[in-house]
């Protein structure tokens, strides 16, 4: 047994910092690792140890194993102990001997949060991955353990990792900002997976509800959560952009969404009766903070004045005790519930003095003045009782108010020139947002399910999305994590380039003899609700009532109407197709025994297409697509439902390229959105792709594949029937596990495409 002498020599908890011989601290340390772990445990720890020694990782990483593992043991047991150093190992080898000295630290720390063995052991398995798949950043993360684990569940933050790198892809850099939080994204995703309701979860909802109370559509701006910590707490109105913190952390499920709608209905009070700026002029911080305070108590009070039912949503915010120490924080808060709870009682003179102030000027509620008054005379009682106010680290409350920045003329003594154009850009670009979202406002709302949600998806617009027209995002599911990562994915509308459409034309005239084939079978095509025909001389089915009527005529002695029964049948078309072409790269490649491209053989089976639904006066869009990564999926609309099948449609049908990728499930997300608004009978999505879905920024070949599964099942709830032409002759697999083996036809010679797709689509609709 060491000796006292030597235990203080070796103190374990700065032993790796001390000078000396490293090898005889490692056999200190070894030693006294005996009492930590049983007998038939020992030497089998006691050769991880050696290993790691032997291993030629330096002197530290045993060190580091051998000071703090034994410390798992108290907490979880010797086997997974034992085991960390084969991880420990991993990380030297793949990482570098930093990480790999931090990790046994970090793994008491994760012990000590998780407490379980099953949820440590997650941990660790999330930990190789980051080994595996992005190194440089393994120390970023184990800096971070006791936050990470603190917040987090082992499945969460395996989520959140796997997020990390579905979003960086193999850009080392990208992955080391991702998981040290200098990436904003960071951030959103952790608090997301935390499960802190984010602003862009809700965020249509919100504009709707602002619009619905106010009759307001401002432009509105998330503030990242990188942002630093004193300004993203709270709503901030200026130059009429309204930025909003991406979360409010410690508020969940519906008590977060109830504290955005707070906020935002104060926002509405504040552009409705806030018409004054004031100067700030010589007044003190604590002075411009009580006028702040008045005049939100004042727009509120003239809101509920028109909507009573805003102080339950308000008032419940308001949670200050009329007792505790004489702080200016605590006595803003006080005084603030004073102002809207009637039945708040609070002894302070001070704040008795505010609230009897406020409401003797209950005829000056509409002047704006009637706060600087007040708030001046107020300020001036807190100088007086010699009460410190720090101005840099106060903070609203209730957390739903803004910060009252919007309020205030400060003239020169801010710099606001350089952050005021980026706003006015901002305002720009979010005043087109809500001209998009105008356009579906009606449909969105009256849709309700939870399937139909993910379709009304953000729209957003970006400078660096200037060459589209349209911007949407949308969620993408991961079959790792189980889950759809809302707003992953951002679908933008690019004006389609114009072609020949008299190539069109010539496509119709050189297949003549298909085209006379198709109309003979367009005049006996009918597809619709079935409709119950009564009072019919034969039928599958006895008509109840007529033969009631001819029971009573024979009684009569009247001869009985012989037309006893009902049938069912289709009286008409009623159909609505969305045809979804895949435009990527690979539509370039030649067919050799066609003599022309894919992409070619595309267009014209889609002319033909075009052709049997227009005689058969259903209605139908076309629409193509190709992607760049997930931030840029190309969209283009050919035919909308509303718009006839023209020359214009025709030089657009024309005048598509094949290029890029093939991120379909984004694209069918977005199809869908205007499937969902056709009432017809029966809606169908009918795909035409060359090729299994794939993108630059996906590693993963079932990645893409299980998006587009999963999207296809949430349409199929809302009545929406899918179809896949494919074309590639290898792809029964992964298009039968998208589309189910009943909704594939796999066109093996391309040549025939052209003959084939009125064909099948007349079956179809049949």
């Amino acid at each position: 047994m060491a000796t006292s002498t030597t235990r203080g020599k070796y103190e374990i908890s700065s032993l790796t910092q001390e000078p000396g011989d490293p090898d005889e601290r490692l056999v200190f340390l070894v030693d006294e690792g005996k009492q930590f772990f049983p007998n038939e445990f020992y030497p089998l720890w006691k050769s991880a140890c050696n290993k790691l020694s032997n291993a030629g990782y330096g002197a530290l990483i045993p060190l580091s194993y051998a000071r703090y593992s034994p410390k798992l043991v108290k907490i979880l047991n010797s086997e997974v102990t034992i085991n960390l150093a084969v991880t420990v190992s991993l990380s030297a080898i793949k990482v570098n001997r930093a990480a790999a000295e931090l990790l046994t630290k970090a793994a008491v720390i994760a012990a000590h949060e998780l407490k379980s063995t099953q949820a440590f052991s997650s941990w660790v398995t999330t930990i190789e991955e980051l080994i595996y798949h992005a190194p440089e950043s393994l120390l970023a993360v184990l800096e971070r353990t006791q936050k990470i684990v603190s917040t987090l569940t082992p499945d969460q933050f395996r989520s959140w990792v796997l997020t990390g790198l579905r979003s960086t892809g193999d850009d080392a850099l990208r992955q080391i900002n991702y998981f040290s939080f200098t990436d904003p994204e960071s951030e959103k995703w952790f608090r997301h997976e935390a499960g802190d309701v984010v602003f862009t979860d809700l965020d249509r909802r919100l504009k709707l509800y602002l619009i619905s109370l106010w009759g307001l559509r401002p432009p509105i701006r998330d503030l990242p959560a990188s942002t630093s910590p004193l300004s993203l707490r709270r709503i901030s109105i200026s130059n009429g952009v309204v930025r909003i913190p991406e979360v409010f952390p410690g508020f969940h499920d519906q008590q977060a969404e109830r504290i955005f709608r707070a906020g935002l209905a104060h926002v509405g009070a504040h552009l409705v009766y806030s018409k004054t700026i004031f100067p700030l002029g010589e007044l003190k911080p604590i002075q411009v903070t009580l006028v702040s305070l008045l005049e939100d108590a004042r727009v509120e009070y003239l809101a509920m004045q028109s909507f009573p039912g805003l102080r339950k949503l308000w008032q419940p915010f308001h949670v200050a005790k009329p007792s505790g120490p004489k702080l200016v924080p605590l006595l803003l808060t006080r005084l603030a519930r004073a102002l809207i709870d009637k039945e708040y009682k609070d002894k302070d003179g001070w704040v008795q003095k505010g609230r009897d102030m406020f409401f003797d000027a209950q005829n000056d509620m509409t002047d704006p003045a009637m706060c600087r008054r007040i708030g001046v005379l107020l300020g001036n009682d807190l100088g007086q009782l010699r009460a410190q106010f720090n101005a840099k680290t106060y903070v609203v409350e209730p957390a739903y108010r803004d910060d009252n920045m919007g309020l205030w003329d400060f003239g020169d003594q801010q710099d606001q020139e350089e952050e005021d154009d980026g706003v006015f850009i901002e305002a720009m670009r979010m005043d087109r947002e809500e001209e998009v979202d105008d356009s579906n406002s009606e449909h969105e709302q009256n849709e309700n399910t939870d399937d139909e949600q993910q379709y009304h998806a953000r729209e957003s617009t970006d400078t660096e999305q200037k060459e589209s027209e349209v911007a949407v995002r949308y969620p993408e599911y991961d079959y790792l994590t189980g889950s759809e990562r809302p707003n992953w994915t951002c679908v933008l509308e690019y004006f389609p380039d114009f072609g020949d459409a008299y190539k069109i034309e010539r496509i119709l005239e050189e297949h003549n003899n298909l085209v006379n084939r198709i109309t003979n079978l367009i005049q006996t095509a009918k597809v619709s609700l079935p409709e119950r025909l009564h009072h019919q001389s034969v039928g599958e089915s006895l008509d109840i009532d007529a033969c009631i009527n001819a029971v009573i005529s024979r009684r009569m002695g009247d001869t009985p109407d012989p037309r006893i029964y009902s049938t069912t049948e289709r009286k008409h078309r009623d159909l609505s197709v969305l045809v979804l072409l895949d435009i990527s790269n690979s539509t370039n490649d030649k067919v050799q025994t066609a003599g022309t491209s894919v992409l070619e053989l595309e267009l014209q089976a889609t002319s033909l297409l075009a052709y049997a639904m227009s005689e058969l006066n259903d209605p139908f869009a076309i629409a193509a697509f190709c992607s760049d990564g997930k931030e840029d999926v190309h969209y283009y609309r050919i035919k909308d439902f509303n718009s006839p099948y023209d020359t214009t449609a025709r030089a657009h049908l024309a005048g598509l390229q094949g290029k890029l990728s093939t991120r379909m499930g984004a694209a069918m997300r977005h199809a869908t959105r205007d499937l969902v608004a056709q009432h017809t009978h029966r809606r169908l999505l009918l795909v035409i792709s060359d090729g299994e879905p794939s993108d630059i920024d996906v590693d993963d070949q079932q990645y893409l594949v299980e998006d587009a599964r999963k999207v296809v099942r949430s349409i199929s709830r809302l009545g929406i029937d899918t179809f896949c032409v494919g074309l590639d002759a290898g792809g029964d697999n992964y298009l039968h596990k998208i589309f189910g083996r009943k909704n594939v036809a796999v066109i093996d010679r391309l040549e025939h495409l052209p003959e084939k797709l009125p064909m099948l689509y007349l079956r179809l609709t049949a």
